[in-house]
């Protein structure tokens, strides 16, 4: 079946992943997405799918053909980061590193919606990715500095 995954069509085999986060690493090579509980409790699998914001590990494979999905991979503009990955880097907003394609992918939707946030409407938007961590005041500076910079969210 065919799927959209960053903007690129791609085919997968349902009956050999059956969920999105299972196809987009094992059969696409796309490591970006993690697998954390398996629950769809931490975030650390979201991609977006049709815009929507998803826990990767929770949709079925065979629930997105010919669908639209952005992973982590899909931010960057070739060899260039986009401003929320560069934010992210300069604010220190990732310490070990393994929510953060989950994090970025929900920063960018909020943006995209609304691209001058509270702090308190960044802590809601951002409410389903768990960070083990705790660089939680570091993914809101960050957020908070591309959205002041007014610099387009992917």
């Amino acid at each position: 079946m065919l799927i959209t995954i960053n903007g690129s069509p791609r085919q997968v085999d349902p009956s050999r992943s059956p969920t999105l986060l299972a196809a987009l690493r094992d059969q696409l090579g796309l490591t970006g997405p993690k697998l954390g509980c398996d629950h769809g409790e931490c975030g650390a699998c979201t991609v977006r799918l049709d815009g929507d914001l998803v826990y990767a590990c929770l949709t079925l494979t065979a629930a997105c053909e010919n669908a639209q999905v952005q992973t982590v991979e899909g931010l960057a503009e070739g060899n260039t980061l986009a401003p929320l990955q560069q934010a992210f880097i300069t604010h220190d907003a990732a310490q070990c590193g393994y929510c953060t394609p989950g994090q970025l992918l929900a920063a960018a939707a909020l943006l995209e919606r609304n691209p001058h946030p509270t702090d308190a409407e960044i802590r809601t938007a951002m409410s389903g990715n768990l960070c083990r961590c705790g660089t939680y005041p570091k993914i809101i500076n960050a957020i908070r500095a591309v959205s002041d910079a007014g610099t387009a969210a992917p």
